[in-house]
């Protein structure tokens, strides 16, 4: 059972270990590439900051983003600030992500997000925390994806493999922790079995499209090529 107040607590425990890391850095080590192609670290800051104005609408029953071309612009507006005032302007917007989570609510409700997608209300503290933890390692600053909490990394390869199940591009597909503590299937219900197997955070990257899975292992064909998130 989804514990959305659970999330809400590691969505700030995340966010602060983000801003605690962010704080040494300068303006120049904002400006530098991060691991995301083509963007910055201050287009990734943007995001972050954009993103919780984003769920703050849809847990209000808004539209996520006034369009995608604003999604867009909006990031590419702000990604250019220095560093204090990004880190004012995500430390703000989580604290408004977080009142907004706080207040007396219906979270068994349906709600809207991106692209006509729809979740439980419950769920959108965790894809908040999947976009801080996950973009913290994208920011390319020694935090990793072996440094993320077990439970987040377990959660996050349900949620990716519930993703891909059923994607006809993808052949069917077992998913194995090297440690044995997790065993999950994706992709199409035809054609012959693949089985990959890795460390549980090779497996995250993979599947988030952090890392090539060079790491891992596979049984009954190549490694599955995955649809871009």
């Amino acid at each position: 059972m989804i514990d959305h107040e659970r999330d809400l607590a590691s969505v700030r425990e995340a966010t602060e270990r983000l801003l605690n890391d962010a704080a040494s850095w300068d303006n120049a080590a904002v400006a530098e590439p991060s691991r995301l192609p083509g963007w910055t670290r201050g287009h990734v800051l943007a995001h972050l900051s954009r993103n919780a104005d984003a769920l703050v609408n849809v847990l209000r029953g808004l539209p996520m983003y006034a369009s995608a071309e604003a999604r867009d612009a909006d990031i590419a507006r702000d990604a250019g600030r220095p560093l204090d005032a990004q880190l004012a302007d995500l430390r703000a917007t989580g604290e408004r992500f977080q009142e907004v989570g706080a207040e007396p609510a219906d979270w068994s409700r349906t709600v809207e997000l991106r692209n006509g997608v729809t979740d439980s209300a419950s769920r959108i503290p965790f894809r908040r925390w999947v976009e801080v933890a996950l973009h913290h390692v994208d920011l390319g600053v020694g935090y990793e994806l072996e440094d993320l909490p077990e439970e987040f990394v377990r959660r996050e390869i349900d949620f990716l493999t519930e993703r891909f199940a059923g994607n006809a591009s993808v052949p069917p597909t077992r998913v194995l922790a090297a440690d044995g503590t997790g065993a999950w299937t994706t992709g199409s219900a035809e054609g012959s079995e693949v089985t990959v197997t890795g460390p549980a955070p090779e497996l995250l990257g993979w599947l988030a499209g952090r890392r090539d899975g060079s790491a891992l292992k596979t049984e009954g064909g190549p490694l599955p090529e995955l649809p871009p998130l």
